[in-house]
């Protein structure tokens, strides 16, 4: 197969520098579009005090909650919209599993078979699904006994299937949340029972949660509600039933807490920890997790998520870039490569997420050139509102939209001709014209032939009856011709036309 190309001069040297021209083209553009409002900003600093907040902007308060720590973070942007002490260190307790369980579907293997080792069995405690030393499940199943029913026997056989070792899957644990951009987070294990030096944060953790939820295998699990281990080799004879223990997606003791909005999360709780939750809840399209650390009880942490979720849901909406920013839309080149062409565009995947009571052109934007990730990006658009990373967007290089144009080889040619079927245009017009003869012709005859029969028969009845049967009924028709009129003269009745 082969593709044609309209014959486009690029110009070398302007793509090796596109990006010092592309700033200076953006820079000029963003200065002239910017609120004229700036220029007078100087003057406007005295009767800063008579502005109202509706005119300067604001970001909405949210409820307090019993946790001692909070962060609801918008998925798709990473945006925080509520948070209480974020940054504070806490014990997570099990949401560490959360961690563990990332680590283990991006290790892969799902299907692959593990064996609880005596350690798995001995040196855990707590929640469990009662495995047996020797005991044989896949490295799924075990993930759902994990994530479903907090068991933490499934937590460290897990780890020691991915890294050999709990030390070595800890540092595993380390080097990863690094990469997610974690600063106040240690693990020690993969379970959170409690040890001094394992620690997070609620902003941290958030970063691990999203990060997590960007996995479609953790997602799925994550959101399950109920699960059937089918039997082992030390269950034989029973298969082993898991409930999820977040009772705002499944009624585990009680149904008042079940939140209609929650797709997922993970439940923790030692008494060195108190009460920790994560909460993966979604509505009009927009994604939020919720972090709630060192709680006095559960229960504080299901009313403080569902009270925080709600004011987020009310206070805070989701908008697509592409689809909203008017001063800039997208850049045009008209110069050598084409006078249609657009060379810059936004990226319809971007979204920013801001109050309810604040409109799209209320934010302010900057470009970034760091960290780009896609081919064709050439710089990012961030957006913030007071003071606050609300979204971004990338710009990327458009390119020509091409067509392809597919040569036959001699084989594709070969095989077409065996499916080909000649046809003569003039043999066809010709059937066709002595069909619609012949129909008319049908017609024709269905219509006249019934009255010559119909002629035909009487002309035959006729000549059957004769000569001398036309003579006497000619002579009786003048008998009865005389007798009429003579009854006309004796009793004056009129004779019918015709007789004489």
């Amino acid at each position: 197969m082969f593709r044609l190309f309209p014959p486009v001069k690029v110009c070398y040297t302007f793509r090796m520098h596109f990006k010092r021209i592309f700033t200076i083209i953006l820079t000029g553009f963003l200065a002239f579009s910017a609120p004229a409002s700036v220029a007078f900003a100087a003057e406007e600093v005295e009767d800063a005090e008579e502005i109202s907040a509706e005119e300067t902007g604001y970001w909405p308060i949210g409820p307090d909650v019993a946790a001692s720590s909070a962060v609801v973070m918008e998925y798709s942007t990473g945006t925080i919209l509520y948070e209480k002490n974020p940054t504070d260190a806490h014990y997570p307790a099990s949401i560490t599993k959360i961690m563990t369980g990332l680590l283990t579907v991006e290790n892969g293997g799902l299907q692959d078979t593990l064996v609880f080792s005596e350690d798995s069995i001995r040196k855990t405690e707590g929640s469990g699904i009662a495995r047996d030393i020797g005991e044989e499940m896949t490295v799924e199943q075990t993930l759902y006994g994990m994530m479903l029913e907090s068991s933490n026997e499934c937590a460290y056989a897990l780890a020691e299937h991915v890294s050999g070792s709990i030390e070595a899957f800890a540092d595993k644990m380390n080097e990863r949340v690094k990469e997610i951009g974690c600063k106040n987070t240690h693990f020690s294990n993969p379970h959170g029972l409690h040890d001094e030096n394992h620690y997070t944060c609620a902003y941290d953790m958030a970063l691990i949660s999203k990060e997590a939820f960007s996995n479609d295998e953790f997602r799925k699990v994550v959101g399950t509600k109920t699960y059937t281990i089918p039997f082992t080799n030390k269950h034989k004879d029973e298969e082993t039933y898991l409930r999820n223990h977040h009772e705002m997606l499944y009624p585990l003791k009680t149904n008042k807490y079940v939140y209609p909005y929650c797709i997922g999360g993970k439940t923790g709780y030692t008494s060195d920890a108190n009460a920790t939750l994560v909460t993966y809840a979604e509505k009009d399209g927009m994604t939020l997790i919720c972090v709630v650390m060192d709680a006095p009880q559960s229960s504080d942490n299901y009313v403080g998520t569902t009270a925080l979720l709600d004011f987020c849901f009310d206070n805070f909406q989701l908008l697509n870039v592409s689809e909203n920013e008017e001063d800039f839309a997208e850049i045009s080149n008209t110069g050598e490569l084409s006078e249609d062409l657009d060379f810059f565009s936004l990226s319809p995947a971007g979204s920013v997420v801001l109050p309810k009571t604040a409109a799209f052109s209320d934010l302010k934007r900057e470009v970034s050139y760091e960290n780009l990730e896609g081919e064709n990006v050439v710089a990012r658009l961030n957006y913030s509102y007071e003071n606050r990373h609300v979204g971004s967007t990338d710009i990327v290089m458009a390119t020509p939209d091409t067509e392809e144009f597919q040569f036959t080889t001699l084989e594709e040619l070969a095989q077409t001709q065996d499916k080909i079927v000649a046809v003569d245009i003039k043999k066809v017009l010709m059937i066709v014209g002595i069909v619609i003869v012949g129909a008319a012709l049908t017609v024709l005859a269905a219509l006249t032939l019934p009255k010559i029969y119909y002629k035909w028969e009487r002309k035959k009845s006729q000549n059957k009856k004769g000569p001398k049967y036309h003579k006497i009924e000619n002579s009786l028709e003048k008998r009865r011709g005389k007798s009429m009129r003579k009854a006309e003269k004796k009793n004056r009745i009129k004779m019918p036309k015709g007789y004489k």
